[in-house]
């Protein structure tokens, strides 16, 4: 297969040709890796924009997502509190503004909230908005009200993952589908949220759920999609799950589609990053314009000043977006 951008439009790739771009043999990489680059280039320039993420609450989730410390069905040892002490979130602020990072991301384990429970957020939000933050909340299933109630406090972005394809979805969750995933989404698409939506590669599934699952996020347009590659957490049913096949070419060649097939969004490489590309940071960089610094959620990741340093080394310069 031959792609080519000679008329400076963007690419319209179909499921055989999505599907082929998985397929790329690792020879022809390099050929695959310009061709991403040159969307990269075109919407994002030579920045990097670094998030750091608050894990809110933690752990006791009712759903049972396979990858998931903080799921119903996880053993895992992990800390497990309703609300982040306010100081240490604050102080998470604090740190976002002070290095000129572009986005706080904070994450609420569970499916759905109180009025109440929402509100006490939004309190949160209306403090850190205080400062001109950049927020992006995860938080389950909102109802309008709710979605309401936190775009009043001045959240602009909300993350809500697809995971896997329609399809695969049931064999990583069984107490919620897919469908009131997208529903989610497109709610608070309809209430002006930012959209931040993205997924989860190593969990079993085939070169064609990922393509379906990229499909559906062509068709929803996220302002930022994050890609996952999956770290086994002990204690999780996918503790033992082979990763063998998440090699560096494979997770980039990953990452180029979801360039080719939503070219205008925020491609991050999210968990997995220290791991599948140590060493690897520029060609990763020629293709995604977002990363994290310091952990996710209850993995570890890379320090701020590495993460800086990672950037300037392989040529980009990271975004300066908060005040």
């Amino acid at each position: 297969m031959k792609l080519t951008l000679d008329n400076g439009e963007d690419p319209v790739l179909s499921r055989e040709e999505a599907i082929a771009v998985l397929n790329t043999p690792d020879e022809k990489l390099d050929e695959l890796i310009e061709l991403a680059k040159g969307l990269r280039f075109k919407y994002k320039g030579n920045r990097v924009s670094i998030h750091i993420l608050t894990n809110a609450r933690s752990g006791n989730c009712s759903q049972d997502c396979a990858y998931c410390a903080q799921s119903c069905r996880s053993k895992a040892d992990i800390e497990k509190y309703k609300w982040v002490d306010e100081e240490k979130l604050y102080q998470n602020n604090d740190f976002v503004n002070e290095h000129h990072l572009s986005r706080h991301c904070i994450g609420l384990s569970g499916m759905k909230f109180t009025d109440q429970e929402i509100e006490e957020l939004a309190r949160r939000i209306r403090k850190m908005k205080e400062h001109g933050t950049h927020l992006c909340c995860s938080i389950g299933f909102l109802t309008e009200k709710q979605a309401i109630m936190l775009k009043e406090a001045g959240l602009d972005r909300i993350n809500h993952n697809l995971n896997s394809s329609r399809a695969y979805y049931h064999n990583i969750c069984s107490t919620h589908t897919f469908e009131q995933r997208v529903d989610n989404i497109h709610m608070l698409q309809r209430l002006g949220f930012e959209i931040c939506s993205g997924g989860i590669v190593g969990m079993g599934e085939s070169k064609e759920d990922i393509v379906d699952m990229l499909l559906e996020l062509r068709e929803i347009q996220p302002e930022a999609l994050p890609i996952n590659f999956l770290l086994p957490i002990e204690g999780t049913p996918l503790e033992n799950a082979d990763t063998s096949q998440l090699t560096t070419q494979y997770c980039i060649k990953v990452l180029c589609l979801a360039r080719l097939l939503v070219p205008r969004s925020d491609i991050r490489c999210a968990a997995g990053r220290e791991v599948y590309f140590k060493g690897q940071e520029k060609m990763l960089l020629n293709v995604v314009d977002s990363i994290f610094a310091s952990g996710y959620l209850t993995a570890g990741g890379q320090g701020i000043k590495d993460t800086i340093r990672t950037i300037t080394d392989a040529g980009f310069t990271y975004e300066i977006e908060s005040a």
